[in-house]
């Protein structure tokens, strides 16, 4: 016998036309002339709900029924009964398309055990999908005319700034309200601080160090570093809208809005899915509800210095791209714990274009030598040592420790003995208990049943101890055949590392090579010894 589910819907209770009672009648009709009546129907009514949404307490049991397979088909009256959204209507079918679970409305003759009904299935997904891209492309340009109005469209609040809901009344005398900017002076005077040093020096890294030794802070109290020093020494959000910076901006390709007024910019629309950056010509920068900070002139004078400072600067060297040091991603200081980055050093004087670069303490270079005082070492030196360490003291410590394992094994079977005899004891007192249980049974007289209960009792005791150290034994005897088979897969991976790492020229596949087998190094400048640690491996080699 089927189980068909039939769903009715009505906006306003009404007993004429299309009432609840009407709809599901039809619905019995339309089934049983087409497929028989070998049915049981399950009735889902939802009176007085609008078909805007699909909150409606007997359509969401239908839904759990559905995820459930308590019916093989669900049949309306007509489409819009179920959703007059397109996209929860096409929600619908996939779930019950997911279920195998037939469908049909018969108003529009839609019938998914039909090939046509197949295809509507089709077309409705794909006027769903346009009405998401739709949804998607009209919030985009609803936020794109709201940021061209200057207002804060939220977001991570701005060194400087903070963000507070403010009430207006529009051309008509509505109260309206919107997002803008908010001074945090102390915030600013530091903003002014950056500008003027960085006119003063050039330099990114030294306004860092000075903020650093003048102990003032970042956003939330943190640290400064170049990038977040950099950021605000490139944000119109700090400069004085002008006719000046109106002209300078558009001639870099920017759309600008707004009338130049002292206020300062927001930008908008440089990015897509966060990470993915736009073409300079899809910017926008508006002038913004906030006052600007810095003068034109002086933030255009920035702009210039910075992009003069571009063509000098030095390849980072941290990135494991542009260096070959191979123990990028892997280094840790032994100090603190913080990652070890890749310093610029000095040109050997033997020989003039040969560069000698150093790991040093991220941390360490922050703060310079405030928080953590470890010892830099040449990149070549600390790759030679972990490569000897690699190929020779490890690899012979593991086959000696693998060795043992295995002799041990071959001489000794006590603890497979001792697993043996335990499962023995437990089997023959298990027994003993059996052969007690059915002795009571048969007891002449209480006395002896009191006897038999107190024999029957301590076994089970001495069962309980057994099994306690079958576990432990049985444990024990998992963790060494572990450590058997770690120590193997150990060796075998040094063994192919070996041969494919002295084959490759390319510094990449040598540093991948490297992550294969090693979870992590540590440098402790004092005693000059690089701490390994191999993945599959508990034991730590200095």
């Amino acid at each position: 016998m089927k189980k068909v589910a039939i769903y009715s819907r009505k906006s306003v209770f009404t007993g004429k036309g299309e009432s609840i009672e009407n709809q599901i009648e039809m619905c019995q009709e339309y089934y049983i002339r087409n497929y028989g009546n070998d049915v049981e129907f399950i009735i889902y009514e939802d009176e007085g709900f609008s078909g805007g949404n699909t909150n409606r307490p007997k359509f969401q049991e239908l839904v759990k029924a559905a995820k459930n397979n308590e019916f093989d088909m669900l049949i309306c009256y007509r489409l819009d009964r179920i959703s007059r959204n397109v996209a929860d209507f096409s929600s619908t079918l996939e779930l019950l398309q997911a279920n195998s679970i037939g469908f049909i409305s018969i108003k529009e003759n839609f019938d998914t055990t039909s090939p046509m009904g197949r295809a509507m299935i089709y077309i409705s997904s794909v006027f769903a999908q346009l009405e998401r891209e739709t949804i998607a492309e009209r919030v985009r340009d609803n936020m794109l005319q709201l940021a061209k109005t200057g207002r804060w469209l939220g977001g991570q609040e701005p060194f400087g700034f903070t963000a507070e809901r403010v009430t207006y009344l529009d051309e008509n005398y509505n109260e309206r309200s919107l997002m803008k900017l908010s001074d945090i002076k102390n915030e600013l005077d530091v903003v002014k601080l950056i500008y003027d040093k960085y006119i003063e020096t050039n330099s990114i890294t030294q306004v860092v160090n000075w903020l650093q030794d003048k102990m003032l802070k970042g956003k939330n109290g943190g640290e400064w570093s170049t990038s977040q020093v950099q950021k605000i020494l490139t944000s119109p959000l700090y400069v004085k809208s002008s006719d000046e910076t109106h002209s300078y901006l558009k001639g870099l390709g920017i759309n600008v809005y707004g009338d130049p007024n002292d206020n300062g910019y927001l930008s908008y629309n440089k990015t897509k899915k966060i990470t993915i950056d736009r073409d300079i010509s899809e910017w926008i920068y508006t002038v913004s509800k906030h006052k600007g900070t810095i003068e034109a002139d002086k933030w255009i004078t920035v702009q210039s210095i910075l992009e003069k400072n571009k063509h000098k600067k030095v390849k980072r060297l941290g990135t494991g791209k542009s260096n070959n040091a191979l123990l990028t991603g892997l280094l840790k200081c032994d100090k603190c714990g913080s990652n070890m980055i890749i310093k610029q050093g000095h040109k050997s004087k033997k020989e003039p274009n040969l560069r000698f670069d150093y790991y040093a303490c991220s941390s360490k270079d922050n703060s310079r030598g405030k928080k953590c005082s470890n010892k830099n070492i040449r990149v070549d030196r600390l790759d030679s040592i972990v490569l000897s360490q690699l190929s020779a003291y490890n690899k012979e410590y593991l086959y000696e420790k693998l060795k043992d394992l295995l002799d041990i094994s071959k001489q000794n079977n006590f603890k497979n003995n001792q697993l043996n005899s335990l499962k023995n004891d437990i089997t023959l007192k298990e027994a003993q208990i059996s052969n007690l249980v059915k002795q009571l049974s048969s007891a002449p007289n209480q006395t002896v049943s009191d006897y038999i209960m107190q024999e029957i009792n301590k076994l089970s005791d001495e069962v309980k101890t057994l099994k306690a150290s079958l576990d432990d034994v049985s444990n024990e005897n998992n963790t060494y055949n572990s450590d058997i088979k770690n120590l193997e897969l150990i060796i075998s991976m040094l063994d192919n590392f070996e041969n494919n790492f002295n084959l490759s020229q390319d510094v990449t596949k040598k540093r991948l090579l490297l992550q294969t087998i090693i979870k992590e190094i540590k440098w402790n400048g004092e005693t000059l010894e690089a701490d390994l640690t191999l993945f599959h491996d508990d034991k730590k080699k200095s």
